[in-house]
């Protein structure tokens, strides 16, 4: 008995000690960070776990140790995690917490992101849309029904997540309170709010805020670590931390721009490494720690592209690509960009320090042309219609993306102009089941003229979501649909029809297969047999804007306008055997036949009108 109690004792201290020693303490210094009181250069690529597939997050961990990073960076999204109040969803490609172990095992620190509010060219900026349906509620501020529904929030991140700190043996090393507030504001009560709320849901580690240059005077709480974005000169960033920083550092760019994400209708941005290898140069020469924001972009899928838009610019939505000319293609291959990076790395690492070698690239294939036998009308699989004297909004509807119909009647025959005020975003006006018309908020249409025939009349306005605002003060103006009213001449329409159509479950839609009106939207659905599996392109040149899916996955938005022209299929995704594809086509309802490539295109740009 003495001999069990002995052995049982002896694997208590052993674990006890190995629990400890996993233990790590990391504080600022005066002028860098203390990684258990050594000296610790934070040298970080952003990655979002819900921009690629989850089974792939561990390939492209690897792809980051082999270019030198020693740390990732990921937002957390609000929007993802409770997409309607009080229902929470930490499952597949939202299991933040899978993500943070997979890096600490592929030997990543992390630093978390988890501000209600992340930009990241993200739907509402991450804030879920039903916060809208809250009377008075008012984002990135102190109104208490905010600060409620946000404190529920970050309480259930705390519980998956504070354990994962280094102080609790994980390898999240820092935390980031709220994101570039002093580009929107300059409440200190709100950003202290935003502290104490951390700290209570168990984020009792490194706390840091970060803002551009030009703002970090508004956006850096006293007793945080300011962290400067959108630099990379050392004796800026010294000294706008030590301004506002009690004289001291460390220093940390929490946002290096490699490159620039893209909208629909604009060029695509691509910028050569040798415009940056030189600042990336600067920057780890002198000791400070960075993050590029992007390491690995990825693709924005699920309808979760936001725009951004203000009183000088049109609205601008994003394209589903966020490849960003990154270092780490959209497919998680190695570009020129990461090679001239891993140079610059390598030479301001310590001596004798070896990367590992960089993987090769992955295989990719191209598919023999995919036939579109089987068609169904969107029209002939409507929802129950929900009725309103006036149209509702998708708040309203307590839907959050994807698209919206509204029916009406007419009598009489009439000309006139037809107003929607306001559209939110693209919609497609029908008149007894055939196409008349498209208004675009890109182009700031909102109104053409028609003419109604004889007798009883359908009016039919399809409206698709084409992402919420994410920057600036129009995220308190992100309703969508139509969302004041509609006219024809100066009489206005009532009585409307609605049918939600939010496409988050394409395997839940009664396809039937029967041919469907002439300029009626349509869903085509094919199944293929691969033998073998890898990463492949669909080229949506031919096909004119919708929303494609493979066995059940939402792989983007297509448009015919550009700048991208391809959709990626990830290998993931794809299986041995019978592969299940859909796609939703609001345009070119007559094509049938979709190819596959082997590279993307993503800078292709086609600005004529289909009318």
């Amino acid at each position: 008995m003495k001999f069990i109690l002995f052995i049982f004792c002896c694997g208590l201290l052993c674990f006890s000690a190995q629990a400890q020693k996993n233990v790590h303490s990391f504080v600022l210094g005066d002028s860098v960070f203390l990684l258990d009181g050594k000296p610790f250069q934070m040298i970080s690529g952003e990655m979002h776990y819900p921009r690629v597939p989850k089974e792939a997050w561990r390939q492209r961990m690897k792809m980051a140790k082999a270019m030198g990073l020693n740390t990732i960076g990921t937002y957390v999204f609000w929007n993802l995690h409770e997409p309607q109040k009080d229902k929470f969803d930490f499952t597949g490609n939202n299991d933040i917490a899978a993500f943070v172990k997979t890096a600490q095992e592929e030997g990543l620190w992390v630093v978390l992101r988890p501000s209600p509010y992340v930009c990241a060219e993200w739907e509402f900026g991450g804030y879920p849309y039903w916060l809208q349906n809250e009377k008075g509620l008012t984002v990135r501020s102190t109104e208490a029904q905010y600060l409620a529904e946000y404190k529920k929030y970050i309480k259930e991140l705390g519980k998956r997540l504070a354990p994962l700190q280094v102080n609790h043996g994980g390898n999240i090393i820092m935390v980031q309170v709220e994101n570039e507030y002093g580009s929107y504001g300059k409440d200190k009560m709100y950003l202290d709010v935003n502290r104490k709320m951390f700290i209570e849901a168990g984020f009792d580690g490194l706390l840091y805020t970060c803002d551009p240059v030009r703002d970090v005077k508004d956006g850096h709480l006293d007793g945080l670590l300011p962290a400067v974005n959108g630099t990379d000169k050392p004796d800026e960033i010294k000294n706008l931390v030590r301004t506002n920083h009690d004289g001291k550092g460390p220093f940390y760019v929490a946002e290096w721009y490699p490159a620039w994400f893209d909208w629909w209708g604009e060029k695509h941005h691509t910028v050569p490494a040798e415009k940056y290898t030189p600042g990336l140069e600067r920057v780890l020469s002198a000791g400070i720690s960075i993050n590029m924001y992007m390491f690995h972009g990825g693709t924005t899928r699920d309808f979760m592209n936001g725009a951004n838009y203000n009183d000088r610019n049109p609205y601008e939505p994003q394209i589903s690509s966020y490849d960003y000319d990154a270092p780490l293609d959209e497919a998680g291959n190695a570009t020129p960009k990461f090679m001239d990076f891993r140079k610059v790395i390598q030479k301001n690492l310590p001596a004798g320090t070896v990367l590992p070698d960089v993987p090769a690239a992955k295989p990719v294939i191209k598919l023999p042309a995919i036939n579109f036998t089987q068609a169904t009308g969107l029209f002939d699989v409507l929802p129950k219609a929900k009725l309103n004297a006036t149209p509702l909004t998708f708040e309203d509807l307590n839907q959050a993306y994807g698209f919206v119909l509204y029916r009406t009647d007419i009598t009489g025959a009439t000309s006139g102009l037809l107003k929607i005020k306001d559209l939110r975003d693209y919609g497609i006006i029908f008149i007894n089941g055939k196409r008349v018309a498209v208004l675009d908020r890109r182009l700031k249409q909102d109104s053409v003229m028609i003419t109604v025939p004889e007798g009883k009349v359908t009016l039919e306005i399809l409206v698709e979501n084409l992402g919420r605002i994410n920057f600036g003060p129009y995220l308190l103006k992100n309703k969508k649909g139509i969302t004041e009213k509609v006219l024809l001449g100066d009489k206005e329409l009532n009585n409307w029809q609605m049918y939600s159509l939010p496409f988050d479950n394409i395997n839940a839609i009664g396809l039937k297969n029967k041919k469907p009106a002439a300029d009626a939207p349509v869903i085509k659905t094919a199944t293929i047999e691969l033998k073998e599996i890898a990463d492949t392109y669909f080229d949506m040149h031919n096909w004119g804007k919708g929303v494609v899916w493979v066995n059940g996955h939402n792989l983007g938005r297509y448009w015919y306008i550009g700048p991208q022209q391809t959709l990626y299929v990830p290998a993931e995704w794809l299986k041995k055997g019978q592969n299940k594809i859909a796609i939703l086509e609001l345009l070119k309802t007559d094509q049938i036949i979709l190819q596959s490539v082997e590279k993307p295109v993503l800078a292709e740009l086609y600005p004529a009108i289909v009318k």
